[in-house]
């Protein structure tokens, strides 16, 4: 028999709704960590719905870090108003770009990154692993999970989430629970990290041997 007590711990690990939370823990005979995978799987195909549908609202949430050296602005799209209000998404939004900053992405998905971008970094590979002796049988299988690796380093949606405190869930996968809880389509449109000075051309002077020259000429 499940109790209230088992429903509501559910409710705090997972968000769902109580009836959610009831029958995910009767499917699970009981299990805590089975209800909340089938909780999840049972978000992932509610958001999967969501897809066609169009986002036009929305916000851009700022960030700016420690003493100005770093900022970022990220544009959120939802289906409305009301949606764009909501506390949690704000408070994600508030971490992606914590994120941002933190960790450095070169886009949002995998679709972005440019096609001479993977293809330059797959000859890099292909090079290495092929100095250093492997077979070219399995070249391209072990290049195809380099890959992979470096879509997480420098894909936003790709990248573990900073906030999650067992560092399992993606960027991505925190979007998909928040969209089947929320119960609208949620995306990432795009964002922009701004480095002070970034692309400037800094002195390098030598101080003391531009002093030391000073002193020479009087």
């Amino acid at each position: 028999m499940i109790t209230a007590s088992q429903v509501n711990e559910l409710r705090g690990m997972t968000g769902a709704g109580m009836m959610d939370c009831k029958r995910a823990l009767e499917e699970a005979n009981g299990d805590m960590k089975k209800a909340s995978d089938i909780l999840r799987e049972k978000g992932i195909a509610k958001a999967a719905k969501k897809e066609g549908r169009i986002a036009a609202e929305g916000f851009i949430d700022s960030y700016v870090h420690g003493n100005g050296s770093f900022a970022s602005l990220v544009e959120f799209n939802t289906e409305t108003d009301f949606a764009a209000k909501n506390e949690e998404l704000r408070t994600f939004a508030h971490n992606v770009n914590m994120q941002i900053v933190a960790c450095r992405p070169i886009c949002v998905n995998i679709a972005d990154v440019p096609a001479e971008k993977i293809a330059e970094e797959k000859a890099i590979y292909r090079a290495q692993l092929l100095n250093e002796g492997k077979p070219e049988a399995i070249v391209d299988k072990i290049v195809e999970g380099k890959i992979n690796k470096y879509f997480e380093e420098v894909v936003l949606m790709e990248q573990t989430y900073i906030k999650d405190p067992d560092g399992k869930k993606k960027v991505k996968d925190v979007l998909t629970d928040l969209v089947a809880k929320i119960g609208e389509k949620i995306t990432i449109r795009r964002f922009t990290l701004m480095v002070m000075g970034e692309g400037l051309t800094k002195r390098n002077d030598d101080f003391a041997a531009e002093v030391a020259a000073q002193m020479n000429q009087k």
